[in-house]
């Protein structure tokens, strides 16, 4: 089920949300617990199995742990481990399984292998996360095993559950089961939602149209003026999908008394792709920096180890979105200009020259993210850097009224400047703002053909 689809907005919701008030504080745990699966069943049917395997299996295994550090086995690594292992295996199985046949086959070494029919369970890739950090926190001592209701409650809950923000135990363990839901949470809940799903429906899907148009042309029909304009929408429209869902995750949580990490922080207002990833996606940066990078040194082992270690980290940061090697350019990409920043000393750059080299590197890595293949990927970098506005009028088949308002309405909102003026906006404007944007969000909702979340996909 979609955040911005009708029945989530206008059935699921209603539903649960009176149920959860009027219900005793003990039972709220049990009611989130359950209408969680019924959500998650909805969209994803048989699956939902998988997610109770998973509930139940790292919870087990988090006592383990447990019981092996007071037994004075905690040099012992073998529960911690093997815990590991099954939840990485899992997401191979069903996210990789097939790209790795298909790199096989390509070696010609062995007799074809057949693909395998393997449906993606949507956020196998959030939740075993996740419980991967839950079980290293137990090994590290950071946290206490929760019960089987709590860590269920955790790895379950609904908001957060499909696209994240990736929560760790350690940042609600304390709201698990003794959690009020004020007044003002309640209101800053509602607000946040419905400012992401203004986001989701208004812009991003609004930009989605003519991204797709654009990026399903054939080579031969692109054109220099054609590929900046679809460079430029994707660029808004990843921004505000995956943005858009988290603010809705975030006021969902704030509304049942959670208060979920934020995940971004206007991230095209950077000067460099380091201080990007300290802006974008963050509950997934500091994941890979506190799970992977500091353990394999970090950058305290001189500067070719640190390099060889932000590499790794963003070789499987792109493989994380995805089984294709577009994903793992992607990443490297990533990380080859972090590291090219640590040496060239990009930091010192007067702001608005960093800001550019940003820009330009930022949307060169949105489009090998969009595109279907590399192939597709590198003719539209070459078209559009070879700046041949000859045919310059080709982008103007896609303007129109609607998508001119939409990309200015993105910039505004992917700068901090609207968020700076809010605060002088008496409080009942605001309010009418929030209703209207309702509204006009669920008119929206009504009237354009359904589309899942970008992130869905990872």
């Amino acid at each position: 089920m979609n955040f911005s689809s009708i029945n989530f907005l206008f059935l699921f919701l209603p539903v649960i949300l009176p149920i959860y008030f009027l219900v005793p504080k003990k039972f709220r745990n049990t009611i989130l617990i359950l209408f969680s699966f019924i959500f998650y069943f909805l969209g994803e049917k048989a699956f939902t199995l998988l997610l109770l395997f998973s509930c139940v299996f790292n919870f087990f295994i988090g006592k383990k742990i447990e019981k092996s550090s007071k037994e004075g086995k905690g040099g012992k690594n073998g529960a911690l481990i093997f815990g590991i292992a099954v939840n990485i295996l899992l997401l191979v199985i069903f996210k990789y399984l097939n790209f790795f046949i298909d790199q096989i086959n390509a070696l010609q070494i062995f007799p074809l292998i057949q693909n395998c029919e393997i449906h993606l369970p949507v956020g196998i890739s959030f939740f075993t996360f996740q419980a991967v950090s839950y079980l290293i926190d137990i090994k590290r001592k950071e946290i206490q095993p929760a019960n089987l209701e709590g860590f269920t409650l955790y790895l379950s809950s609904f908001p957060q559950l499909v696209a994240g923000p990736i929560v760790r135990y350690k940042e609600i363990q304390d709201k698990i089961f003794n959690r009020t839901v004020t007044k003002e949470d309640f209101e800053l809940g509602i607000k946040r939602f419905i400012s992401g799903l203004a986001k989701k429906v208004i812009i991003a899907d609004t930009l989605s149209y003519t991204v797709d148009a654009i990026f399903a042309l054939n080579i031969s029909e692109l054109s220099t003026s054609v590929c900046i304009l679809g460079a430029i929408c994707y660029t808004f429209q990843i921004f505000f999908d995956f943005s858009g869902y988290s603010d809705m995750a975030i006021g969902l949580g704030r509304i049942f008394g959670f208060k979920f990490p934020e995940n971004f922080n206007f991230p095209y207002i950077s000067a460099s792709i380091k201080e990007f990833w300290r802006r974008w996606h963050m509950t997934l940066s500091l994941w890979f920096r506190d799970y992977l990078y500091i353990p394999l040194g970090g950058n305290r082992k001189g500067e070719v180890r640190t390099a060889i270690n932000i590499m790794i980290v963003f070789a499987l940061t792109g493989l994380w979105h995805g089984a294709s090697w577009n994903f793992i350019a992607w990443g490297l990409l990533n990380g080859a200009l972090i590291v090219l920043e640590r040496f060239l000393h990009i930091e010192k750059l007067p702001k608005p020259f960093g800001h550019i080299y940003f820009l330009f590197a930022v949307v060169t890595g949105w489009i090998i993210f969009r595109s279907e293949n590399l192939n597709f990927a590198l003719s539209f970098l070459k078209t559009i850097y070879s700046f041949d506005f000859a045919n310059s009028a080709g982008a103007i088949y896609y303007l129109n009224n609607e998508l001119i308002f939409t990309l200015i309405i993105a910039f505004l909102f992917s700068i901090p400047l609207v968020k700076k003026v809010e605060k002088y906006i008496p409080l009942f404007i605001q309010n009418t703002v929030y209703c209207v944007l309702l509204v006009i969000s669920s008119a929206y909702i009504a009237v354009n053909t359904y589309q899942p979340f970008i992130y869905f996909r990872f």
